[in-house]
């Protein structure tokens, strides 16, 4: 049991009972706070209060039973995590390449949130177990996981105000001549719904990508994202005609480059997922308030695949 107690103050006299307490209690959400009101778990004077809508005097004495409770149905799965950091409200993990975030249709067992179960039970009480944010199947990288409520609430509301810090590193199609900043709206594709593509209707999507190092027919490019869209990576830089190498979506027909050498023909042929990685991840810390970063190089299969194009063009 988690029995928060806290006295309203006058200068929030009549004000709604659900207004109260997300100024009381702003480590949560308003909507588990109304949830809370409505079966029972918030006291006004020792009185149990069932409508979020009731206003307050002020002086009131108000407690909250913010106990935790099972909001997920996947079982726990023993699969090895690579973590980067943890501590009582924060879990950081470096995601390999293949590996589902999250339960859907194909894919209920073998993700990153049945992985999560089995490593703390308790993330059993959280909205997809502590997942604030994803990245694709086949993309590698940096994710985080809150491990309480007042973390999620904290890290959701970064991310929504654009202070969380995700950078990545792509092998891109084309030899770009310079960075620039693509801000173009995605939406759903009209006629493939598993597809996103670059539309009017779309939701705002910001990505702003530099180059790190050009090769004779492909980029390694940094992106910075401004915006966290469904694809956005992928579906920005096949927008600008620079589409990921390895991309089975967005990247085009596959065509082996000129003046190839049989081993970066190799690498070439043996990449089967979009060249993208999660490399750099920063935040505010939900309770420490100090901001901490975190990067992680790339994995042996971009790196061979860089080495390649490298060797290829002396």
């Amino acid at each position: 049991m988690s029995k928060l107690t806290e006295t309203v103050p006058y200068e929030l006299a009549g004000m709604r009972l659900d207004q109260i307490l997300a100024e009381l209690f702003s480590d949560y959400s308003r909507s588990k706070l109304q949830t809370w009101i409505k079966s029972g778990r918030v006291l006004v004077n020792d009185v149990v209060a069932l409508s979020p809508k009731i206003k307050l005097d002020g002086g009131e004495e108000i407690s909250l039973d913010a106990a935790a409770e099972v909001v997920i149905e996947s079982s726990p799965e023993p699969i090895p995590l690579d973590i980067i950091f943890e501590d009582d409200c924060l879990l950081i993990v470096n995601k390999p390449a293949g590996l589902v975030v999250h339960p859907a249709a194909g894919n209920w067992h073998g993700t990153l949130l049945n992985a999560l179960l089995n490593h703390d039970a308790n993330l059993d009480t959280l909205p997809r177990a502590g997942i604030v944010h994803r990245i694709d199947k086949e993309t590698s990288g940096l994710l985080m996981i809150a491990k309480t409520l007042q973390a999620h609430h904290s890290l959701t509301q970064q991310l929504q105000e654009r202070e969380i810090t995700r950078e990545y590193l792509a092998v891109t199609r084309g030899r770009m001549t310079a960075g620039g900043t693509v801000d173009e709206p995605i939406g759903r594709h009209p006629t493939d719904r598993k597809r996103y593509t670059v539309r009017e209707s779309g939701k705002e999507a910001v990505t702003h990508y530099r180059v790190v190092q050009r090769f004779a027919h492909y980029t390694l490019a940094q992106l910075k994202l401004e915006t966290g869209r469904t694809h956005q990576i992928r579906v920005h830089m096949a927008h600008i005609r620079y589409p990921l190498l390895g991309d089975p979506v967005y990247g085009g027909r596959f065509q082996m480059p000129p003046n190839c050498s049989p081993k970066l023909e190799q690498e070439l042929r043996g990449f089967k997922r979009q060249a993208l990685h999660a490399a750099k991840l920063g935040l505010q810390h939900p309770v420490a308030d100090e901001y901490y970063e975190w990067e992680q190089p790339l994995p042996d299969d971009m790196t061979r695949l860089i080495n390649a194009l490298a060797e290829n063009d002396q």
